[in-house]
């Protein structure tokens, strides 16, 4: 049995208004994946391949687990901060608060799916791409780190699942900074194993240290 292990990136900085500022990993997302990294290797994690995308934080997160990865860039988040400002600009949907967060992400991948909405790529071409690495990855007796963003664990787990629209958009929204998705690979099938662990940051005490965005 193969296995691919998903980990979304360390906290980024939550505070910024563009792609390009959230791009950099906060002190504290850098100590998340410091401890990752730390609990992979105190429980003999080792792996075939390590893959993440070409974002800084992709990297970063990476670099302070303590790996080397190919780059991919099929691994790349969506850009969210386009598609809302397109969703403001074209539909008159505001742009959300920390609250409104959870109705207005729904809305939006409704709306760009219709192409209603435009930013850097079409829905197709994102849903298209995270589906063409799954099947690349798929390879039994073969175990594969990659480490991406909640958008691509997102979608990943659509293809696996064949969830909706809505049943993907709420499985993303409580996905963890540094958490771990377990797929399993048997043959040409691929089952879903774990969903949004965070065992390095399970103690009490790191409580403060857990974080969404």
């Amino acid at each position: 049995m193969g296995e691919i292990i998903l980990v979304r990136h360390g906290q980024a900085n939550s505070a910024a208004t563009t792609e390009a500022e959230y791009d950099r990993l906060s002190d504290l997302g850098k100590t998340q994946a410091e401890m990752l990294g730390n609990w992979m290797r105190d429980h003999h994690y080792d792996f075939d391949h390590i893959w993440s995308g070409t974002l800084q934080r992709h990297r970063q997160t990476v670099e302070r687990m303590g790996y080397v990865a190919d780059e991919d860039a099929r691994l790349n988040e969506i850009d969210y901060y386009t598609l809302s400002q397109s969703m403001l600009d074209n539909l008159g949907e505001p742009l959300p608060d920390d609250d409104g967060f959870a109705d207005h992400m729904p809305k939006v991948f409704a709306a760009w799916k219709r192409a209603e909405i435009e930013g850097q790529e079409s829905y197709q071409n994102f849903e298209n791409r995270v589906r063409d690495l799954l099947e690349e990855a798929t390879r039994p007796g073969v175990r594969l780190l990659a480490v991406t963003s909640g958008g691509v664990i997102g979608m990943m787990l659509r293809h696996v699942l064949d969830l909706d629209m809505m049943t993907m958009s709420r499985v993303m929204l409580p996905i963890w900074n540094t958490s771990i998705h377990r797929l399993h690979v048997r043959e040409s099938e691929v089952i879903m194993a774990g969903y949004n662990a965070i065992p390095h940051l399970d103690r009490p005490e790191r409580a403060h240290i857990r974080t969404h965005y």
